[in-house]
C-alpha cells in the first residue's frame, strides 16, 4: 500500500507537470486554475502513504534515504500548494514539480522502508530535528525556484521581448515576495532544526560533532541561506541580487550534499 501510493501521487505530480509544460510550450499566460486542485490531490495522496508507511512500521518516515526523500518531496510539494492558493504562483511548478518527482522517484526506487539501524539520537526531540530540517531545505527549494524565474523574468524584461516567459511567468514583484517570504521561513526553520540536534549532542555527548558529515551539510546550508536573506540587505538590484544568491546557493548545497553522500561510507544515516 505505501509503494502503491507512493506511485499514485507520483503519477499526480507527473500530470501537473506536464500540464504546466504544455501550458508553457503553447504560449499560454497562466496555469490552467485545475492544476493547483490536482497538486492537492497529489499531496493528500502523498500524505496517506506517509501516513501508511508510520502506522505499517512504527515510526515516522524521517530516517533512511527513501522515506526522507519521500517526506521532503511532500514538504516541497506543500511550499508549492500554500503559495498556489495565497497568490498568483502556479507557474512556480514548473521548477519545482521536476524536483518533487525527481525526490519520489528517487525515493521509490531506492525503496520507502526502514533502515532498521538503531538511531542514538531518536525519540521527540529527533522528529521536530530533522522535520524542522526539512522544512528548511523546501523553503530554501521554493526560494531556489522563484530566483530562478525571477531572474529569467527580468531578462525578460530587459530585453523587451515580451515572449512565453513574460506572458507565463509571475511580475517580478511577485516572485521577490515568494522569494523572500520562503527564504525567511526556510531559515527560521532550518535554524531552529540545527538548535535542537546540537542541543542535544552537546548535552549527552558533550560535542558540537563539527566532524559529522551531517552536520557540516547542516551549518553550510544555514551560512548559504545567511547568504540569501543577507544579499536582500539594501541598495539596488538587491532583489536581483537574492534571486541570484538563491540559485546558485542551492546548487552549492546539493552539490555538497552529493559530495558528503558519496565520501561517507554506504552513506549510512545521512539523509
Amino acid at each position: 500500500m505505501v509503494t502503491i501510493l507512493h506511485g499514485v501521487a507520483l503519477l499526480g505530480y507527473l500530470a501537473v507537470g506536464v500540464l504546466q509544460t504544455v501550458s508553457f510550450a503553447r504560449g499560454r499566460a497562466d496555469v490552467p486554475r485545475g492544476a493547483t486542485a490536482l497538486v492537492g490531490a497529489a499531496v493528500l495522496v502523498q500524505l496517506g502513504a506517509l501516513v501508511a508507511f508510520a502506522l505499517r512500521f512504527g515510526e515516522l518516515p524521517l530516517v533512511g534515504l527513501g522515506p526522507s526523500l519521500s517526506t521532503l518531496a511532500f514538504l516541497i510539494a506543500l511550499f508549492l500548494l500554500f503559495a498556489t492558493l495565497a497568490s498568483d504562483a502556479r507557474p512556480v511548478g514548473l521548477v519545482l514539480l521536476p524536483v518533487i518527482v525527481a525526490l519520489l522517484g528517487a525515493a521509490l526506487l531506492t525503496g520507502v522502508r526502514p533502515t532498521g539501524e538503531p538511531l542514538a539520537f531518536s525519540g521527540a526531540w529527533f522528529s521536530f530535528h530533522v522535520v524542522l530540517a526539512f522544512v528548511g531545505v523546501a523553503g530554501f527549494a521554493f526560494a531556489f525556484a522563484a530566483g530562478l524565474l525571477y531572474l529569467l523574468q527580468f531578462r525578460e524584461l530587459k530585453s523587451k521581448r515580451f515572449g512565453r516567459i513574460f506572458r507565463f511567468f509571475p511580475a517580478l514583484h511577485t516572485l521577490d515576495r515568494l522569494g523572500r517570504g520562503s527564504a525567511v521561513v526556510g531559515f527560521c526553520a532550518l535554524t531552529a532544526g540545527l538548535m535542537l540536534g546540537w542541543a542535544w549532542t552537546i548535552r549527552f555527548r558533550g560535542t558540537f560533532a563539527m566532524d559529522d558529515p551531517q552536520v557540516i551539510w547542516g551549518a553550510l546550508t544555514w551560512v548559504i541561506f545567511a547568504g540569501v536573506l543577507g544579499a536582500r540587505i539594501g541598495g539596488p538590484g538587491s532583489n536581483r541580487r537574492a534571486a541570484l544568491v538563491s540559485v546558485w546557493g542551492f546548487a552549492l548545497v546539493v552539490l555538497a550534499y552529493v559530495v558528503l553522500r558519496l565520501a561517507q561510507a554506504g552513506g549510512a544515516a545521512f539523509l
